[in-house]
């Protein structure tokens, strides 16, 4: 019964018209902002590679599985300041696997006390089913082929994808606006062809200085929508001494989260994050785990952008 349940679950969301909120969540998204939003590439000013494991709802069957991989740099052609990326993405639902793999520019321009990247991407999205049906013996239930819209085999089809971002950074603050499946990707299975449907992103964070000089406060909100649904985030992270972070999240209708992080001595950030669910479908999983690997630094230096001093050594 519960294989059933979930093959329905999911059929729902591969007949449906709309490929409803596509995208796949992220809660460390303030390590993974190219995934979303192009104008971010290379405003930095340094070569910065992301890679983000997520495993959904574990011990949920078919929940899903997202690997994420993007790095970004700062370019300037003909004398231009601006900023190319590359986004290398799997995401798997169910019978539904798929591949999003882009390439990202971004122009850059001085805005008040901050750098403002207006950024455009491009690329495929390979959407692949493999149904797997398990059909109960008795004349009550109809196979595959009686439907007109359920897929019996394995399908796959390339479709062209663009996105659009702004993104803004100042030394303490930064904010960004960002559309996603700008041109509305239609997917043409023999069964029907739903299209996949624009997706907005609001994100903003601030960097406050506590009264302990080694210690910051970092709150940060993150909102998309579909155009019909909306979910947001909003989060708290201390840092301690730039290389030490925790805090909590929560995520709308959906799970508290727990955060920790550090960077190490070579300038590599780890980061890990476990969602405690807290919708209906908690109730048949042990959560959300998902891990992240972040490295940012100068070509010119091959070293992290963040330097320490030690009194020692003064």
């Amino acid at each position: 019964m519960k294989k059933l349940n979930i093959a329905a679950l999911f059929l729902i969301l591969v007949v449906n018209p709309v490929f409803s909120q596509q995208d796949p969540l992220s809660s460390q998204y303030m390590f993974n902002t190219l995934t979303y939003n192009p104008g971010v590439a290379g405003v930095s000013g340094m070569i910065c590679a992301t890679a983000i494991n997520r495993q959904q709802w574990v011990g949920f069957a078919g929940a899903p599985s997202t690997t994420v991989f993007n790095v970004s740099a700062p370019v300037r052609p003909f004398k231009i300041r601006s900023g190319v990326g590359l986004l290398v993405e799997s995401d798997n639902v169910g019978f539904d696997k798929d591949i999003n793999i882009s390439a990202s520019y971004s122009y850059h321009l001085d805005v008040g006390q901050g750098v403002l990247g207006i950024g455009i991407n491009a690329g495929m999205l390979n959407k692949t089913l493999n149904p797997k049906w398990v059909i109960p013996t008795g004349d009550s239930h109809t196979p595959p082929s009686g439907d007109p819209l359920i897929p019996e085999n394995k399908e796959s089809y390339v479709a062209f994808d663009a996105g659009l971002g702004l993104y803004y950074k100042a030394d303490k603050y930064y904010a960004s606006l960002s559309v996603t499946h700008l041109n509305q990707p239609k997917i043409k299975f023999s069964k029907g062809t739903p299209y996949i449907s624009r997706h907005y992103y609001l994100t903003a964070g601030y960097t406050l200085q506590l009264p302990d000089p080694s210690l910051e406060l970092l709150p940060s909100v993150f909102a998309f929508s579909d155009g019909k649904a909306m979910q947001f985030s909003l989060t708290s992270l201390i840092r301690y001494n730039k290389k030490v972070w925790g805090g909590v999240s929560y995520r709308s209708g959906d799970a508290i989260i727990g955060m920790i992080g550090l960077e190490l001595l070579n300038g590599i950030r780890l980061g890990y994050a476990y969602d405690f669910t807290i919708s209906d479908i908690g109730k048949n999983s042990n959560g959300s785990h998902e891990f992240m690997v972040n490295y940012c630094f100068d070509l010119g230096l091959g070293k992290s952008p963040m330097k320490y001093k030690s009194i020692r050594f003064l």
